[in-house]
C-alpha cells in the first residue's frame, strides 16, 4: 500500500491513499503493477504487510513495515498520521500495547505488529454460528477472511466484499 501525504512545505492538508487492488492470478508468483507518479507536493509512504501465525497466541498476527520513498523507515508518530482516525485515537490511548516494534519472526528485522492480545476471544465471538461452515471444510478460509476484515481496517486495508461472500456460500 502507498499513502501520499502532503510535503512539509506544502499548504495542502488533504491526504490521499493509493492502494494496490487485492487480486489473485493463476500464474505462480505475484506481479506488482503499481505505478507511483512523483509530485512536488506529496511524499510517498510505503507499507508492506505480512500475516504470520503466532504459536504462542495461536492466532494470525499482522506485521508491517513502513518507509519513505527514499527507504528511510517511518517512526510510529509518522505511521499514526497515516492510520484511519479511529485507529489513531486507540493508538494514543494505548501506545505500546496496540502497535509494537518487534523483530519479524522470519526476516529477523524490525517490523511493527498489531498486538494479538485478545484476538482469540473476539474471533470466537465473530465466528460464533459458523459451525456449519467448519463442517464443510471452510473453517480456515472463513476464519482468515473474518480475521482480516477486522484487523485490516485498523491499518486502512479493506476486505473485498466478493471475498467475504465467496467464503459464506
Amino acid at each position: 500500500m502507498c499513502v501520499l501525504v502532503p510535503a512539509e512545505d506544502s499548504n495542502e492538508e488533504e491526504m490521499c491513499a493509493v492502494e494496490e487492488e487485492a487480486g489473485f492470478c493463476e500464474i505462480e508468483g505475484a506481479a506488482d503493477n503499481a505505478t507511483l507518479v512523483q509530485s512536488k507536493h506529496h511524499e510517498a509512504h510505503f507499507y508492506d504487510f505480512h500475516i504470520v501465525y503466532s504459536s504462542s497466541f495461536r492466532v494470525p498476527v499482522l506485521y508491517f513495515r513502513a518507509y519513505c520513498s527514499d527507504g528511510r523507515p517511518l517512526l510510529l508518530n509518522d505511521i499514526e498520521k497515516d492510520l484511519p482516525a479511529c485507529s489513531s485515537k486507540v493508538l494514543l490511548e494505548t501506545k505500546w500495547s496496540f502497535i509494537t516494534l518487534e523483530e519479524h519472526p522470519f526476516l529477523n528485522r524490525p517490523w511493527y505488529k498489531l498486538h494479538p492480545c485478545g484476538t482469540s476471544e473476539w474471533m470466537k465471538l465473530l465466528c460464533l454460528g459458523d459451525e456449519v461452515a467448519a463442517k464443510n471444510g471452510l473453517a480456515i478460509e472463513l476464519y482468515l477472511v473474518s480475521w482480516f476484515s477486522v484487523v485490516g481496517q485498523v491499518v486502512g486495508l479493506k476486505t473485498p466484499l466478493e471475498m467475504v461472500k465467496s467464503q459464506r456460500n
